[in-house]
């Protein structure tokens, strides 16, 4: 046996749970509205945008840099070591290669025959103090990245819950439930195998425990009002009657599940001084919270009753169905995903001339002001920090980072006007380059103005269409469009249009476009137009042909439903003077019109959020409710949406990969890290 202490990785030269006591109190304590150390409106006045990790510094020197190769990770919390021999009994049922990240909270070594478990790849171990229960720690994990790689996490810690015995609604000693869950999670090759294959056949599982122990609305005990707090981090209300969790925090979850954990902003003095609580603490209430979650994402919980009875699980293609958990599966994304890209994070003279010098979007982005507690203005960059796209590699860790997410490649926005381009640089060092980055363009064809909104007020520079006609634009940007890393469609490099109607005998226009390709030696083009709606003089659906168009293109918020937040005791700005929507009711909606009808001659879009309070202040267009779970959902609903088409036609937009002036990031950010994109990540690669 070899003795483990802590840090490091150790790798096997042959060959780790402890719950946050699961409140099932009937009689709950009451908690005053900012009695507790989660409390929103503490968070909401201490938080700063300081860039800080969330998790024990002296981790950080156990860090490896290597990446894994196990799509499966155990998290083991260990307080009582006398239980980690049978911990470690248990896991030798696991049939794939997976790793091992053990906290330890004993104060005492913890010893781990690495040899006893024949699947184990790596051992990690980190030291921590006893605060939060099992929670905290499996907090500082997320929090520390640790947990990004991994599409599963078997979570279990050393449980002894000797206040069971006493308890009137409970049945069994504390030994026996967590009996209960070895047993049925893991005990044997055979159970490991049969949850493997649940969750490797079932993408809408999340959460899988032992019998009897999916919980509701009666086991609220104390920790209602936490919840609420807590879900107001991430704008999601708390709806009561709605409550699933698995109670023992023991189970099989989904990675994202967790890693989405990392948008609540949780540090340690969010979490109760330890003294022996059943009830009405942060732990507890993150037990419930990982139900509430997992359910807004659109993820399941189940416990093992559900499972099928064990049979061959051989899938479509001839192999067992587990077997997509091992590092040899290879992944092929659902769907074509092409994020919006924005290209003004650089200097450029007409900037210069029209604000002061030195001028990007990054100074829009640092001026923002909160208009309500707990509203992230500034949002700002976190691994790319502020970036200035003149200097080499920036993009290319942005495409590196996209494409390990599962996205394809960019969309980015092109300017042009009347034969001048704007902000091209990015774009045209790109094709100068020998990098295999797919790309492809949307026309933002509007004029640019003072308030960012395209409008005939205010102009810095206009459209002008009578001095350089628009057939000269698809002359200009012929050598991108015949570049082999150019995004195609049926072979047919694609091209977008903002609005289209804009351009004066826009239909002429088009036929000229697609026989100038021709003539280029191209087999036609793939012609989108932006679905914005008829108020913005957008083109219906049915009239699209007519119009020599291919399809829409989903650019949300665009034509998409706008429903009003009541204003009231959200603590708004009074110089607040905008718009106040819900995100979530245009997610539901976009969901309701994706389940309705299939998207026909549209490629269906989704949008990380909407909140252009950096560059209007005071009279912005804000959606609340944003957060990577509800995220995760509405583009799940859309991938599925064009599943059924040939893998060339199932493509999404997402707005965007970097509007960071309009809120609307996939990269990562200080606020949210790398959750929206583990969110793509975990809807392309399920």
């Amino acid at each position: 046996m070899r003795k483990i202490t802590v840090g490091g990785v150790k790798r096997r030269t042959g060959r780790v749970l402890q719950r946050a006591g699961t409140v099932l109190a009937t009689t709950p304590r009451v908690v005053a509205p900012d009695d507790f150390p989660a409390s929103f409106a503490r968070w909401a006045r201490s938080r700063t945008n300081r860039l800080k990790a969330l998790y024990p510094g002296e981790w950080k020197k156990q860090f490896t840099a290597k990446p894994t190769t196990s799509r499966v990770a155990v998290v083991v919390h260990v307080h009582y070591t006398d239980l980690v021999p049978q911990i470690v009994e248990a896991l030798a049922a696991i049939p794939v290669q997976f790793d091992l990240l053990v906290t330890n909270s004993s104060g005492a070594p913890v010893e781990i025959d690495m040899a006893a478990m024949p699947s184990l790849d790596r051992l990690q171990v980190f030291d921590i103090a006893n605060h939060g229960r099992d929670i905290l720690p499996l907090v500082s994990l997320v929090n520390a990245g640790l947990l990004d790689d991994y599409e599963l996490v078997f979570k279990v810690h050393t449980k002894k819950s000797a206040w069971r015995e006493g308890h009137a609604d409970l049945g069994g000693s504390g030994d026996e439930w967590r009996e209960s869950f070895f047993s049925e999670l893991v005990g044997s090759v055979e159970n490991v195998t049969r949850v493997l294959n649940e969750f490797a056949s079932d993408p809408s599982l999340g959460i899988l425990t032992s019998t009897g122990n999916v919980l509701g609305p009666e086991f609220w005990g104390g920790d209602r009002d936490i919840v609420g707090s807590l879900l107001r981090r991430i704008q999601l209300d708390l709806e009561p009657d709605g409550l699933r969790f698995a109670a023992g925090s023991i189970y099989w979850i989904r990675g994202f599940i967790l890693q989405g954990l990392r948008s609540f902003e949780l540090s340690a003095s969010d979490f109760d001084v330890e003294a022996g609580q059943v009830d009405a603490t942060t732990a507890h209430a993150i037990e419930r919270i990982i139900g509430i979650v997992a359910g807004e994402a659109g993820y399941d919980i189940r416990d093992t009753s559900t499972l099928a009875e064990a049979g061959t699980g051989i899938g479509e293609t001839g192999t067992a169905e587990w077997t997509r958990f091992t590092p040899e599966f290879e992944r092929v994304p659902r769907a074509r995903v092409f994020p919006f890209y924005l290209p003004q994070f650089h200097t450029f003279p007409e900037n210069d001339e029209w604000w002061e010098k030195g001028f990007t979007e990054w100074s829009n982005v640092a001026a923002g002001v909160p208009l309500y507690p707990g509203h992230i203005q500034p949002l700002l960059p976190s691994e790319f920090g502020f970036y200035d796209l003149a200097k080499p590699g920036v993009r290319d860790a942005q495409y590196e980072l996209a494409t390990s997410m599962g996205i394809e490649g960019f969309m980015y926005y092109y300017y042009w006007f009347a034969g001048k381009k704007l902000m091209q640089m990015p774009i045209e060092d790109l094709v100068a380059g020998d990098g295999d980055q797919p790309f492809c363009i949307m026309w933002a064809n509007e004029n640019w103005t003072r308030r960012w909104d395209g409008s005939e007020k205010n102009i810095l520079i206009a459209q002008d269409y009578d001095r350089v006609p628009a057939t000269q634009f698809i002359h200009d940007v012929m050598p991108l469009l015949t570049d082999p890393r150019y995004s195609r469609i049926d072979g047919k490099p694609v091209i977008a249009v903002y609005r289209i109607t804009q351009i004066p005998d826009h239909i002429e226009v088009i036929a000229y476009w697609r026989k100038a390709a021709e003539e280029a030696g191209l087999p036609g083009l793939t012609l989108l137009t932006v679905d914005v709606g008829t108020s913005m003089q957008g083109i219906e659906g049915e009239d699209l042909a007519e119009h020599g168009l291919d399809a829409h293109m989903e650019f949300a918020p665009h034509n998409m439903f706008w429903g009003a937040l009541p204003r009231e005791h959200r603590g708004l700005d009074p110089r607040f003077e905008g718009n106040l929507l819900s995100y979530r009711a245009m997610a539901e909606r976009a969901e309701e019109r994706l389940n309705t009808a299939p998207p026909e001659r549209r490629y269906p879009g989704v949008m990380v959020n909407f909140d252009n309070t950096a560059r209007r202040q005071w009279q912005p267009d804000m959606w609340y409710g944003s957060n990577p779970y509800t995220f995760r959902r509405w583009l799940n609903t859309t991938v599925s949406a064009v599943a059924d088409r040939d893998r060339d036609e199932r493509v999404v937009f997402i707005n965007a990969w970097n509007e960071w002036a309009e809120g609307a990031v996939l990269e990562p950010s200080q606020r949210y890290a790398r959750t929206y994109l583990l969110a793509v990540r975990d809807v392309l690669h399920r």
